[in-house]
């Protein structure tokens, strides 16, 4: 008769924390094999079976009785804390059986059991450390060479691995946690955020979060995992949480406070159209700022990007310990809502904060787009500001594309146009959206075409809403509204664009939008698409 070899991992210990597959496992077993530690650990599972437990570093041995014990026909539970096939028995077991030539189908039956390894457990315990690339490494030179394992440090220290350190320390092995040490404080800072967690989710547990440098002045023993953030991790609230991307992507309204209106829209940009904004037409300087109900994963995602990036707003205030970590900072520029005209000046400034790492492209939407590799965002928007250039995020935004009004001839309009930039410029919105503003009924600049179009035409400006601005169906936006006076239009822009933030689906166009709900601000939807058969692009657009 065939004996089974069931390989167990139980996890942490605790036994809540062990699978069910774990316990039918025991319980189907004659006998239990393992580290005296471990049979201790699950001693209530495993009253009535025969139990032969060996000392540390008997884990061949152990290895050998069990196979001895299964071909004579019993079956044999093989037990490891954490998983089996994580610096278990698994491997150990297997190698016996292959060595006495032992084949899958003729053999005895082998059950590898998963269980959660330290790596899991201890990540549980500390926060969310293991969000991106990790690895774990044994210092334990008992089977495996000193030699090597430094060869697996140091590869790792390199590639900005996480890293859970397993056996970091023994009674009689206790140079090998210095010397990982000193590996990886040659590629790593010494404030790199490292868990050290003993005993998890035993009665024993303890947790410490202290770093890179000082880490060796705390207790470490052979029943501690040492987990060692890379670049990006951070401490929060006594949480250790790794980003889960490096290339994070962030805008303005993701990385700074938003610029006041003297900021956003600086006289130099624009010198005809502040001066008639002063002279021609009081302008309500107040920001609109719509309440924001953080409901969406991305919006949950985003407010704690901004917690990342270093942004801290009232309790949190104190509560995040980051490393010095360089992202993608994404800012859009141009010399003014009407001014399209770069001076020499400001394409330097642009070449100096792009440098060669960076990307600077140009948009339809009348903006250089930049991308910047940064820590600092904040010191590029001081640059730029102090360049004169009217900055915006980018992303799912409101954009004002505005014409160049005949080169600043067709100036009546143009207050409205940065009014209407201040008061919405960079807006977050359900999708991105463009509000074309033209200076004169030739529309040259296409704001018909736009999601939102404004033309001035006769002292006063006519609405398009609804062009459906890609695809094969494009079309221009449906005509609203003739001749609504200068006064009253900023208003109008601002009750559409807020409406569409209130009830617009995620990622809803706002031509889908107005379709769908027919009516905006008292203005209805006519389907004004052309009645042409036209096969329905793959992407569906």
């Amino acid at each position: 008769m065939k004996g089974k070899l069931l390989v167990i991992g139980f996890g942490p210990g605790d036994e809540k924390h062990i699978t069910g597959r774990a316990k039918e496992a025991i319980q189907e077993s004659d006998i239990i094999i393992g580290y005296k530690t471990y049979v201790d650990l699950i001693k209530g599972l495993i009253a009535g079976k025969q139990i032969i437990s060996t000392g540390m570093t008997e884990e061949v041995s152990r290895a050998q009785e069990a196979v001895k014990q299964a071909e004579l026909g019993y079956t044999v539970a093989v037990i490891s804390s954490g998983d089996a096939g994580v610096y278990g028995m698994a491997g150990l077991v297997y190698e016996v059986l292959i060595e006495k030539g032992w084949k899958k189908d003729s053999g005895v039956k082998v059950e590898v059991v998963p269980g959660i390894s330290a790596i899991n457990s201890c990540a549980a315990l500390l926060g969310a450390p293991v969000m991106h690339d990790a690895c774990t490494i044994s210092l334990s030179d008992h089977l495996t060479p000193w030699s090597l394992i430094e060869q697996r440090i140091e590869a790792a220290a390199q590639a900005d691995f996480v890293i859970a350190l397993y056996n970091p320390k023994s009674g009689r092995r206790t140079r090998q946690i210095m010397e990982a040490q000193k590996i990886l404080l040659k590629y790593r800072s010494p404030d790199t955020p490292v868990g050290l967690v003993k005993s998890a989710f035993r009665d024993s547990q303890k947790i410490v979060l202290t770093n890179l440098q000082e880490m060796l002045d705390h207790e470490i023993g052979m029943l501690t995992t040492v987990l060692i953030g890379n670049s990006s991790t951070f401490f929060y609230d006594e949480l250790m949480i790794t980003p889960r991307g490096y290339q994070r992507k962030y805008t303005l309204n993701q990385a700074i406070q938003p610029l006041k209106p003297h900021q956003r829209l600086q006289k130099e940009a624009e010198p005809w159209a502040l001066e008639q904004m002063e002279d021609g037409m009081p302008v309500n300087k107040k920001l609109v700022t719509p309440t924001s109900v953080k409901e969406s994963p991305r919006e949950l995602a985003e407010e704690a990007l901004q917690m990342i990036l270093g942004e801290t707003y009232g309790q949190t205030q104190g509560l995040i310990v980051k490393q010095d970590f360089q992202s993608i900072f994404e800012v859009a520029v141009s010399p003014g809502v009407a001014n399209k005209k770069f001076t020499a000046h400001q394409m330097v400034i642009l070449s100096e904060i792009i440098g060669e790492e960076g990307v600077m492209e140009y948009t339809q939407d009348h903006f250089m787009k930049l991308q910047i590799l940064t820590s600092k965002p904040d010191e590029i928007i001081e640059k730029l500001t102090a360049a004169n250039f009217l900055i915006a995020p980018v992303g799912d935004v409101l954009t004002v594309k505005a014409c160049d009004f005949c080169d600043g001839e067709k100036k009546d309009s143009i207050p409205y146009a940065d009014e209407l930039q201040v008061r919405l410029g960079g807006m977050e919105l359900p999708k991105e959206l463009k509000l074309g503003v033209n200076g004169c009924g030739m529309a040259c600049y296409g704001a018909v075409k736009e999601d939102i179009g404004i033309v001035y035409r006769k002292g006063a400006f006519d609405l398009f809403l609804g062009a459906k601005t890609a695809g094969r169906t494009a079309h221009n936006g449906q005509i609203v509204a003739e001749g609504i006076a200068p006064e009253k239009i900023v208003g109008v822009i601002e009750g559409i664009v807020q409406e569409y933030q209130q009830k617009a689906y995620p990622n809803e166009r706002f031509y889908k939008f107005f379709k769908r709900v027919k009516e905006v601000q008292g203005f209805v939807y006519q389907d004004i698409t052309p009645n042409l058969k036209i096969e329905a692009a793959v992407c569906g657009e």
